[in-house]
C-alpha cells in the first residue's frame, strides 16, 4: 500500500484531547459571560461571496486576507470568511425582518487567513466576537467594554489595561494640524506605528508627508498626554484635550464619548490599572467610526493584544443601504489559550488529558455485557465513562491504561463482586479503595469521585 503524507497544511492545526480540554474550558468560559450580558448566539456560513467581502469597504486589505475557495464549475466567487463583522454585517440585513433591534449577537467561530503563515499566524484560527447592533449612545459601548473586562477577569486575568480611543477624535486631530481628508488615512497608519517607532518615528514620519513642523510639533504634543491613572486623572486628561481642541467639533464629539467611557469604567469598578486613554491606539481596520477599544495583558512584561473592537455604524448599511448603530469586540482567544498556559491559569480540573473520569473494566468475554451496563448506570448518574474493551488484558493493565490516561476512578467488578451484588472503586491519585453495593454504585462513585 502507497503511503500517503501525514501532514496539515501550512498554517493550520491539529488539536490533542489535552489541547482541546483547555480550548473549550476557555471557549465555554467566554460563552457565558456573553450569554451573562444577554447577547445570543449566531452562526454563518464558513464561505461567504466574493462580493460580501470585497463590498466590506476593507479594499486592498480584503485583498491581502482573503482565502480563496472557488469549486469547479462554480458561477459563484466564493470565499473563506477572514472575520466574522463582514458576516455579522451581511447577516442583520438579510434577516432584518426575523430580529429584534438592539439585537445582541455573539458568535465563536473559525475564520481563514490567505497571509504567508509565520510564529504565531495562522491561516485557520478562531474569533470569538460580540456585538450590539440597533444603539446609537455610548451606553453600549460601555457595556461591551464591560464584557472584555468580565471576561478576562473570570479567566483569571488581573494584570490588563483596555486602552480606549476614538476615531473621531483622531479624525479631530488631522483637522487640528491641517491635514485634508484624503490624508487622514495616511495619519492614521502613522500614528498607529508609535509602538514599533516611538513618537520620535512618528514625528519624524509625519515631517515626511509634508506637514509643516508647526503642525507637527502640536500633533506630537497631544499624542505625548499620558491617559493612565484613575478615572480623574483621565478626565482632567480629556478635559486638556477639549481646550486644546476647542472649535473642532468632531474632536469634541469624541471626547465626550471617551468622558462617558470613562464614569461608565469608574462605575464598573475597573482600576485604573485595567483602562487607560491611548490616543496613539488608531485600530487598522477602516470601517471604525466611534470609539475604538484594544486591550493588552500587561504582567509580567507586556504579552500582547488579546482584543480589539469599537463602534462601526456605517458597516451595516452597506448591505441594507441605510447605516445601522453597532458596537462590538473581538477576543483574540487563541492569543488567551496560549497565555493562560504560559502564565498558568487553568483550574486544576481542566489540566487534564481527558474528559474521562471513570474506567469499568473487563475480566472476560462472559462478563463484558455486564461492564458494559455498569458503564450505562455510572452514565445515568452524570460521570464520563469509558468502558475497557479487550477482555485479554488483565486488570493490572487495565488500571495502567487509566493511570496513563489521566483517569481518576477505576471501577471493578469482577466475578466475585457480581457474586454478591458488589462493586469495588479505586482512586488512582491516593489508591484508596471502597467497595459498595451494585445498586447504589452512580452515587456512590460520584461522592468518591468527589
Amino acid at each position: 500500500m502507497a503511503r500517503v503524507p501525514a501532514r496539515t497544511p501550512k498554517g493550520m492545526r491539529d488539536y490533542l484531547p489535552a489541547d482541546m480540554i483547555k480550548r473549550r474550558y476557555v471557549f465555554d468560559t467566554v460563552r457565558d459571560v456573553f450569554e451573562s450580558f444577554g447577547f445570543e448566539p449566531i452562526d454563518t456560513p464558513v464561505l461567504e461571496l466574493r462580493e460580501t467581502l470585497f463590498g466590506s469597504g476593507m479594499g486592498e486589505d480584503a485583498e491581502k486576507l482573503v482565502y480563496y475557495a472557488q469549486h469547479a464549475g462554480g458561477k459563484e466567487e466564493l470565499a473563506l470568511r477572514y472575520d466574522l463583522t463582514v458576516p455579522l454585517s451581511r447577516f442583520v440585513a438579510e434577516h432584518e425582518n426575523d430580529i429584534k433591534l438592539p439585537f445582541r449577537r455573539y458568535h465563536i467561530a473559525p475564520v481563514w487567513r490567505g497571509e504567508r503563515p509565520q510564529k504565531g499566524r495562522y491561516r485557520e484560527f478562531y474569533q470569538c466576537d460580540a456585538d450590539i447592533v440597533g444603539v446609537r449612545g455610548p451606553a453600549a459601548d460601555a457595556e461591551v467594554m464591560q464584557v472584555v473586562y468580565t471576561a478576562l477577569r473570570r479567566l483569571g486575568f488581573a494584570d490588563f489595561t483596555i486602552k480606549m480611543n476614538n476615531r473621531k477624535l483622531l479624525t479631530g486631530l488631522g483637522i487640528y494640524a491641517g491635514i485634508s481628508d484624503e490624508q487622514l488615512p495616511s495619519l492614521y497608519r502613522i500614528i498607529d506605528k508609535t509602538d514599533k517607532i516611538g513618537l520620535d518615528g512618528v514625528a519624524g514620519m509625519l515631517a515626511e508627508s509634508n506637514l509643516p513642523a508647526e503642525s507637527v510639533t502640536r500633533l506630537v504634543n497631544i499624542l505625548r498626554l499620558d491617559g493612565t491613572g484613575d478615572a480623574q486623572q483621565r478626565l482632567a486628561a480629556i478635559g486638556h484635550l477639549r481646550e486644546e481642541l476647542d472649535g473642532v467639533a468632531i474632536a469634541q464629539e469624541g471626547l465626550d464619548e471617551l468622558e462617558y467611557l470613562t464614569y461608565a469604567a469608574d462605575a464598573f469598578g475597573m482600576s485604573g490599572d485595567n483602562v487607560a486613554l491611548d490616543l496613539t491606539m488608531v485600530r487598522g481596520l477602516g470601517y471604525y467610526t466611534g470609539p475604538i477599544f484594544e486591550t493588552v495583558i500587561t504582567k509580567p512584561d507586556n504579552l500582547g493584544s488579546v482584543q480589539g473592537g469599537g463602534r462601526y455604524d456605517e458597516l451595516v448599511g452597506r448591505f441594507r443601504g441605510q447605516s445601522l448603530p453597532t458596537t462590538g469586540i473581538s477576543l483574540g482567544i487563541e492569543r488567551l489559550v496560549d497565555l493562560m498556559e504560559m502564565l498558568d491559569l487553568y483550574p486544576a480540573s481542566v489540566s487534564g488529558t481527558t474528559v474521562v473520569q471513570a474506567l469499568v473494566t473487563v475480566f472476560d468475554e462472559d462478563s463484558q455485557l455486564g461492564s458494559l451496563r455498569l458503564a450505562a448506570d455510572l452514565r445515568e448518574a452524570g460521570l464520563r465513562v469509558e468502558t475497557y474493551m479487550d477482555p485479554r488484558k488483565n486488570l493490572g493493565k487495565q488500571i495502567g491504561y487509566a493511570d496513563s490516561k489521566g483517569i481518576g476512578l477505576v471501577v471493578i467488578a469482577g466475578p466475585d463482586e457480581q457474586a454478591q451484588g458488589l462493586v469495588r472503586l479505586k482512586r488512582l491519585h491516593d489508591g484508596e479503595e471502597i467497595v459498595v453495593q451494585r445498586a447504589a454504585v452512580g452515587a456512590e462513585a460520584a461522592a468518591f469521585l468527589g
